[in-house]
């Protein structure tokens, strides 16, 4: 445990913590909705920001955030009035915000794609304090969101015009949950990377989803796999020195595999106990014909 002693390692794990519980907890919500790319989306985007922020000479996590907190909304309003050309116009949002940041980043003084790296993929040794100030803000509106409106969000994840009906501003829900995601992306850049965030607001989701059958506990298990794979991530990136986004979405998926195959027998054995005893025809006695048949047009 001497990696504790280090406060980098320290600014590290509480990082890694926050990133594991606001990653899928938001995630949740977008694979409901069928929107599992949407956290890599914004990732392009906030690029954007992160260049504006060398540019500036401010903080890239802020500037990444407000860029990424406006992709979002761009992105929702394209969903409701893209229509057939919405795709495009998706695209060229996603890369051109990749491009805008490579553009930015190198006009900036003494910039160059080189200091992109720990962003995209993250990196332990880079998350000053300043940045741990900014991401337990982020992180606490994440948390406040996702919990304390957890039943109107997954009301609108589920069926929109359902709740429409039921009286709730779905418009206003819908832009709130992008924006929380653009809020995550911003949360988790600096230890799993823009690339790769997508992966961990998605794939603990899935895992979880594997063993539980509500939403509540979908909820809880994401957060859980969430917490356990960006520690063992981030430990494992420390004492193997190898990039700790690539490492924590590599587990994620290992969690997500062995899961599933233990999921598959389950299923079987959920599926025998729920058949109908009269399935067999051994079980289950023919009772005395009382009258004719019953037509099938009644």
């Amino acid at each position: 445990m001497e990696f504790l002693d280090f406060a980098f390692m320290q600014r590290a794990l509480l990082a890694a913590v926050l990133i594991g519980i606001t990653a899928p907890a938001i995630g949740i919500y977008l694979v409901q909705r069928r929107q599992a790319l949407m956290g890599d989306g914004i990732g392009h985007v906030a690029m954007t920001g992160v260049g504006l922020g060398f540019l500036l000479s401010t903080s890239p996590v802020w500037m990444a955030m407000a860029v990424s907190v406006v992709g979002a909304l761009i992105m929702e309003l394209i969903r409701w009035y893209g229509k057939t050309r919405g795709d495009i116009a998706l695209a060229m949002l996603f890369y051109g915000g990749m491009a805008g940041g490579v553009m930015l980043i190198n006009l900036s003084p003494g910039g160059s794609t080189a200091n992109l790296s720990s962003y995209l993929f993250g990196s332990l040794a880079t998350v000053s304090p300043a940045d741990i100030t900014a991401i337990c803000w982020l992180a606490a509106f994440v948390v406040l969101v996702t919990v304390g409106l957890r039943r109107q969000l997954f009301a609108v994840s589920q069926d929109e015009e359902f709740a429409r009906v039921t009286g709730l501003p779905v418009r206003a829900l819908n832009l709130l949950i992008a924006v929380t995601a653009a809020v995550t992306v911003t949360v988790a850049m600096r230890v799993v990377g823009l690339l790769l965030v997508s992966a961990l607001m998605v794939v603990p989701v899935a895992a979880a989803q594997q063993l539980t059958r509500s939403f509540r506990a979908t909820f809880a298990g994401a957060v859980a796999i969430g917490v356990v794979v960006t520690l063992s991530g981030t430990v494992t990136s420390y004492y193997q020195d190898v990039p700790p986004g690539a490492t924590i979405v590599l587990l994620t998926i290992a969690v997500f595999i062995v899961l599933t195959l233990l999921a598959t027998p389950l299923a079987r054995r959920r599926a025998k106990a729920a058949s109908p005893a009269s399935a067999d025809p051994a079980a289950c006695p023919i009772p005395e014909q009382q009258g004719p048949a019953p037509s099938l047009h009644g």
